[in-house]
């Protein structure tokens, strides 16, 4: 069962996110405030952290920054009624890794987390895993069942990185930066050509697929 701390001063607010996170099965611990939310964390493991900016004493923006130099992996999740875009980059410098306006839907909310515990685990384990398909980052292959195919670098990383984030389109040139680098001379049309051989490779695999999306770029789609 995840582990999710809620910071928020707001005794309603904490009440409502608790019984949301607990009807989806999530162990659930609530702060009012950054010191004691600092000692939760230093007494139980915290899977992941629901913060909100606007606190007595040190704010989420200050809570997010000292969490992060002591713990770079957990996820956090930044809540706030301050909607203006300085504050969402804001945010983001400090170390958040997503972050959502006031009011909040539940549902999206809920989204959300799992997506963000997602790719945490994915960080974590350095593997993907798709049906019978499993994406090994330590030794570059794939395998399902007894079909093993080791991949060259680039072709790995390109697969890893679309499936870390299935659905979500990325273009050419991001993929380019990421797997490349942005200082790298190739051109982008070798994304074409990388993303080509993994489709004959995979061709007939029914756990995904990689499609173009006309005018935009490419995504992965999870079939289970």
């Amino acid at each position: 069962m995840f582990h999710i701390l809620v910071v928020d001063d707001d005794k309603h607010t904490r009440m409502l996110m608790r019984a949301v996170l607990e009807a989806e099965q999530y162990e659930v611990t609530t702060a009012a405030d950054a010191e004691a939310a600092l000692d939760a964390m230093d007494h139980e493991h915290m899977d992941l952290i629901v913060l909100d900016i606007m606190m007595p004493g040190m704010d989420g923006y200050e809570l997010t920054e000292l969490i992060r130099e002591t713990d770079s992996e957990i996820p956090i999740l930044m809540v706030s009624a301050k909607q203006l875009p300085e504050d969402r980059r804001k945010g983001f410098r400090a170390g958040t890794d997503d972050y959502m306006t006031k009011p909040v839907d539940d549902e999206e909310m809920l989204l959300r987390i799992k997506a963000l515990l997602r790719r945490a685990k994915i960080a974590s384990d350095r593997k993907i895993v798709v049906g019978d398909v499993v994406l090994d980052y330590d030794s570059l292959t794939v395998t399902r069942g007894d079909e093993r195919i080791e991949l060259p670098q680039k072709e790995f990383q390109l697969l890893y990185k679309l499936l870390s984030y299935p659905d979500k389109i990325f273009t050419r040139i991001q993929l380019m930066d990421e797997i490349w680098g942005a200082d790298s001379e190739t051109g982008w049309e070798t994304v074409t050509v990388h993303i080509g051989r993994l489709r004959r490779r995979f061709e007939g695999w029914d756990e995904f697929s990689i499609e173009s999306v006309r005018g935009l770029g490419y995504k992965a789609v999870r079939h289970v």
